[in-house]
């Protein structure tokens, strides 16, 4: 069996390219169900024109093809209609109601960037198939647990309506606006992740308001929506492509800038409890300087604890390929601890916490 090299081409257990872009990861059952986009040739890939493809694994190296967890929709005006935008899936399962509950980003076809919406699916089995159930923008009508509780006034939706915000940094980025615009109609949703915690309660992370802020808000107890108990993190410091485990007692998030497909240094930070408050730690990455400045030309997708291997963790990574979606590739690095208990990341051709015997 060859090893997973990193930035090389990951064949399944049928030789066929491992297809599950942007991913995350469910261990149930004693396997191991990695999700992902769905990628085809092409430009044309950057757009979901298949759906969200599920892998199993019980040792991390050998992954047979699930098919597809969640198909697109034929039907024209669908929520996911074939030809929308459909980013960084992640599955949990609810032990309340017994139901796998799949997370995406979502943006409607035709709509660009601006929908900025979360889709929700659930099954019965872990593999699926996954059935939609609906789309959003969360916590509409709350406010987060800090911050400015009030809309926004006429005169400051002027300051705002001349900005042009593109999901960038900009000069003059308005740090306490953008959420409260979106009080009334939710909150926007990006890049997003999911994170169970040990108590049970589960949560959501997601670049929002127009990329600016990042957004963290505790699921109702189905996990089929917000419980309109949320908090922003870092406003006006334009971090993505979040990440959140738990280690030693302390919560840590892998992010990202936003500088488009582009990789671009990669940022740790650290909170006593999900909701923060929430300390930036700086590049969790150790290696040339060419690797800090690109995280190993790559941007973080999830972190996945290794079973039965304590303080073992696999950061997962993609190596984004727009003009041909389907040649992304896959970095995934062991998390080494330094001394003061922070996680590091160092290259290695292949994750030793998968390649190493379990």
């Amino acid at each position: 069996m060859a090893k997973l090299i990193n930035g090389e081409h990951w064949l399944d257990t049928g030789g066929v390219d491992i297809n599950a872009h942007g991913g995350g990861m469910l261990l149930y059952g004693g396997v191991y169900h990695w999700f992902g986009e769905h990628k085809v040739a092409g430009k044309l890939g950057n757009s979901a024109e298949v759906g969200v493809g599920v892998y199993t694994s019980r040792d991390l190296r050998r992954w047979e093809n699930g098919g597809i967890a969640l198909a697109v929709a034929e039907t024209a005006g669908h929520d996911i209609q074939l030809g929308c935008i459909l980013e960084r899936p992640k599955v949990l399962f609810c032990a309340r109601t017994g139901k796998f509950v799949m997370w995406f980003h979502l943006e409607p076809k035709g709509q660009g960037y601006g929908g900025a919406k979360v889709g929700v699916a659930v099954a019965d089995r872990p593999a699926g198939p996954y059935a939609f159930v609906r789309s959003f923008r969360p916590d509409a009508g709350h406010w987060p647990v800090a911050g400015t509780r009030r809309e926004l006034g006429e005169t400051e939706h002027g300051l705002l309506a001349g900005l042009k915000l593109c999901g960038g940094p900009v000069d003059g980025y308005p740090a306490d606006m953008v959420y409260r615009r979106d009080f009334a109609g939710g909150q926007m949703s990006r890049d997003q992740s999911l994170f169970l915690n040990d108590d049970g309660a589960a949560y959501q992370i997601r670049a929002s308001e127009e990329n600016g802020t990042l957004h963290i808000s505790r699921l109702s107890d189905d996990f089929l929506g917000t419980s309109g108990v949320w908090e922003r993190a870092f406003p006006g410091r334009f971090h993505e492509a979040p990440a959140m485990f738990k280690h030693a007692g302390r919560y840590y998030l892998f992010t990202s800038g936003c500088s488009g497909w582009d990789p671009n240094p990669a940022r740790l930070s650290v909170a006593p409890a999900p909701l923060g408050p929430w300390t930036e730690l700086g590049n969790p990455c150790r290696g040339t300087p060419e690797q800090l400045a690109t995280t190993f030309d790559s941007q973080s997708a999830h972190v996945l604890p290794v079973a039965g291997r304590p303080a073992t963790f696999v950061f997962m990574a993609d190596r984004w390929r727009p003009k041909n979606a389907i040649d992304g590739r896959y970095v995934w690095l062991t998390l080494r601890f330094a001394a003061d208990g922070a996680p590091e990341l160092r290259w290695e051709d292949a994750c030793s916490a998968v390649e190493d015997p379990m």
